[in-house]
């Protein structure tokens, strides 16, 4: 097990590891930007490292800086929370190469998975549904509305390299694709760094069900159910529920959405923990729509519900330590059975 572990990450998520890593007998080191010198989790915190100045761009997203300050620690581990550089491929690659273990899955799941196009191919090889759409990232606006009119409007325009609402655009008349495509290119570029748009049929008034993963080195994967986050504003999940209560109607669509996301995470030769998110129309047939590759702002709901500490597992698990729990001992508790 590890001895020290660097927290990549500021505020609530950072104090949040704290305290599993504390009771887990781990040392912690805090890193903190000017704006956050006397902030919460650097003064719970073992150790603390100053990273730059308050933009994150100069702080919380410096790769270089987050190395500097594990090996300056003699941290053996980096958790990278949520946000910042949690999705972050170089940054999982950058762990490996300076020899510190990254908790989170490895660098070439987040790129398979942080990719909206690859991570549908991966749906699809597994057998999962996925919303129709593109395969690849248009070339322009003028191949997004080509599309567009053989796949029938409303239709989504969505970032390749993002999620959250970023670079999102519905569309409900061809005369305006080609300047939704513009503002969506625009705004993705500036949130993922990188333009690529493509095109998705859009699902009217759909449920939006995610479900947790779990899974080690050994190759184990398991779910531990789902949560409802339908109720939303502007893409933005406002309240999350679990039991779900479609899937509370309907028992058995835990067991095959469940069975679905582990059989994608295992495509893409998936550990850690991780989240497949799922659309549900109004007939109850459900659509793979995206993964996050890290620990989600909501996993309390899924701890709460199961007993289990999400953290704690990430850690075990990153350090080598096979998953003890099997997917007929996860139990839901609260209300759910």
């Amino acid at each position: 097990m590890f001895r020290k572990i660097l927290i990549a990450n500021r505020g609530e998520i950072a104090v949040r590891i704290i305290r599993t890593l504390r009771e887990m007998g781990i040392q912690s080191v805090a890193v903190y930007s000017d704006a956050d010198r006397a902030s919460l989790h650097v003064r719970m915190a073992d150790e603390a490292e100053h990273i730059g100045r308050a933009p994150s761009a100069e702080s919380y997203l410096r790769i270089d800086r987050m190395i500097d300050a594990a090996r300056a620690h003699s941290a053996s581990a980096i958790h990278p929370g949520y946000g910042f550089l949690s999705e972050n491929a170089d940054f999982a690659a950058a762990c490996e190469a300076a020899g510190i273990v990254f908790i989170g899955p490895s660098a070439d799941a987040i790129r398979k998975m942080g990719s909206k196009t690859e991570a549908r191919e991966l749906a699809v090889a597994a057998g999962v549904p996925v919303v129709p759409g593109m395969q690849h990232g248009a070339q322009d606006g003028a191949e997004a509305r080509e599309f567009a009119g053989r796949c029938g409007y409303p239709v989504l325009l969505k970032a390749v390299a993002g999620g959250g609402g970023k670079g999102m655009r519905r569309v409900d008349r061809a005369e305006d694709l080609e300047s939704a495509f513009r503002d969506a290119s625009s705004e993705a570029e500036h949130a993922f760094g990188s333009p690529a748009i493509y095109v998705e049929k859009l699902i009217e008034s759909p449920r939006h069900i995610e479900i947790q993963l779990l899974g080690d080195h050994q190759g184990h994967l398991i779910h531990l159910g789902e949560r409802e986050c339908s109720l939303q504003r502007r893409h933005q999940k406002i309240l999350e529920e679990c039991p779900s209560p479609l899937v509370a109607a309907y028992p058995e669509m835990r067991r095959t959405m469940g069975d679905a996301a582990v059989r994608i995470a295992q495509a893409a030769g998936y550990h850690n923990a991780g989240t497949i998110e799922f659309l549900v129309d109004s007939q109850r047939n459900f659509y793979f729509l995206e993964m996050n590759t890290r620990l989600q702002v909501e996993h309390p709901v899924t701890e709460l519900v199961t007993g289990l500490d999400l953290v704690r597992l990430q850690v075990e698990i990153a350090a080598g330590e096979p998953l003890r729990i099997r997917q007929n001992d996860v139990r839901w508790t609260r209300g759910t059975e």
